[in-house]
């Protein structure tokens, strides 16, 4: 597969091969996953062939470097991706986003050469599901407060603590543990990252969780108690942990900005498609200047959300801006996706309230983009202070 580097320090696919690659996917998803949407909501579970046909495809490396297997993917050309598997239930993505974002991204920008060499290639072709413990019940969007610690026992490190709402830890082979290596330490100080085998002795991975909507993502908590990991397991050296999460996460904003623009896709072709075929009166309801204000609003905030994400993703490729452009995506992107999913459920009238339509789901599944990988009102703080610093300007 031949590539070429469009940004500095940043390599991507060339763009021919990429175009393939985003007609691949958008035709599997079209074909393939849209019509398994009902039984993946009532099973909670994506179907086994659908994850092995996305390992077929390389779906589980797509953002891991070349020369450890992966796609090779640069920050604009993920988020063109994410526009194609944003169209169905998210819960396709989050079978190997895991892989790709914020777990993967640890390991590919923080591990040494020889954990990357051990880990990358089975986390490429998803032989190996990765998940980022980071969230505790008192740790979410503020992960300074964590309490998870790591104690120094000869060569090795000894893990206490649990881990909540973590994405893929029933599925995960490897954990990336957040942990606080200082016991001194306050605040963003003293936390390290841990490569941890899910199978360790005093690693138990909960149930998943029953949520509002994303059914076949399965987020569960985790306990860690006296688990035993080699020193050399720790990724990036001592108290680097908070910069990787940080750094992770960032990168992870542009990807959920950028999915949200594929949910909003999907509820606006639906609800247009409904709007042309659903009449009152004797004529289509897209006759109405009601309804079509409503499907105006959700095309405009569609369009700039997509063009901020696609900005904010060149941005980052040429590292002008990893922190303003990211935060702002998501804000925008993830609010936007609210408002048109619940104009979508008002155009669908009383069948946008029932559960076979797509909409109804969609609109469930939106409420959590405004919430993880940072709240939409941590979002605002982190603009905020950016933009104080004259980040705006450049």
């Amino acid at each position: 597969m031949s590539t070429q580097n469009p940004y500095p320090g940043n390599p991507g696919m060339d763009e021919e091969t990429f175009q393939e690659v985003l007609a691949t996917v958008r035709e599997y998803v079209r074909e393939q996953v849209v019509p398994r949407e009902l039984e993946i909501e009532e099973t909670d579970e994506i179907p086994q062939s659908i994850r092995e046909e996305s390992a077929e495809m390389g779906l589980f490396g797509w953002a891991i470097p070349e020369e450890y297997g992966g796609l090779g993917l640069n920050a604009e050309q993920d988020a063109r991706l994410a526009f194609e598997l944003g169209y169905t239930t998210p819960s396709f993505r989050s079978l190997f986003g895991t892989n790709n974002g914020i777990a993967g991204q640890v390991l590919v920008n923080y591990g040494t050469e020889e954990q990357k060499q051990e880990w990358l290639p089975k986390i490429a072709s998803g032989e190996a599901i990765a998940s980022f413990a980071l969230t505790e019940a008192d740790a979410g969007s503020d992960p300074s407060g964590l309490t998870t610690k790591a104690v120094r026992d000869g060569d090795d490190y000894v893990i206490n603590g649990s881990k909540r709402f973590i994405t893929n830890a029933q599925l995960s082979t490897v954990l990336m543990v957040f942990a606080r290596t200082d016991p001194d330490a306050t605040g963003t100080k003293g936390i390290s990252v841990f490569l941890v085998p899910t199978a360790s002795a005093g690693v138990t991975v909960g149930p998943h969780d029953k949520k509002m909507g994303q059914a076949g993502a399965w987020t569960s908590e985790i306990f860690f108690d006296d688990v035993r990991v080699p020193a050399a397991n720790m990724i990036g050296g001592e108290e680097e942990g908070f910069r990787a999460a940080m750094a992770s996460l960032n990168k992870g904003r542009l990807h959920i900005g950028a999915m949200c623009v594929g949910q909003a896709t999907r509820i606006l072709d639906d609800t247009v498609e409904h709007a042309k075929n659903a009449k009152q009166g004797g004529r289509p309801i897209a006759d109405f200047q009601l309804v079509q204000a409503q499907l105006a609003d959700c095309y405009t905030e569609l369009a700039a959300a997509r063009a901020l994400v696609l900005d904010s993703a060149r941005r980052w490729d040429d590292g002008s801006d990893r922190k303003l452009g990211p935060s702002s995506s998501k804000l925008f992107a993830s609010e936007m996706l609210a408002r048109v999913a619940d104009r979508g459920v008002q155009v669908h009238g009383g069948m946008g309230y029932m559960r076979e339509t797509s909409v109804e789901r969609f609109y469930r599944h939106a409420r959590l983009f405004r919430i993880y990988e940072g709240t939409s009102e941590i979002q605002r703080l982190v603009i905020a202070r950016q933009v104080l610093k004259g980040a705006h300007k450049n």
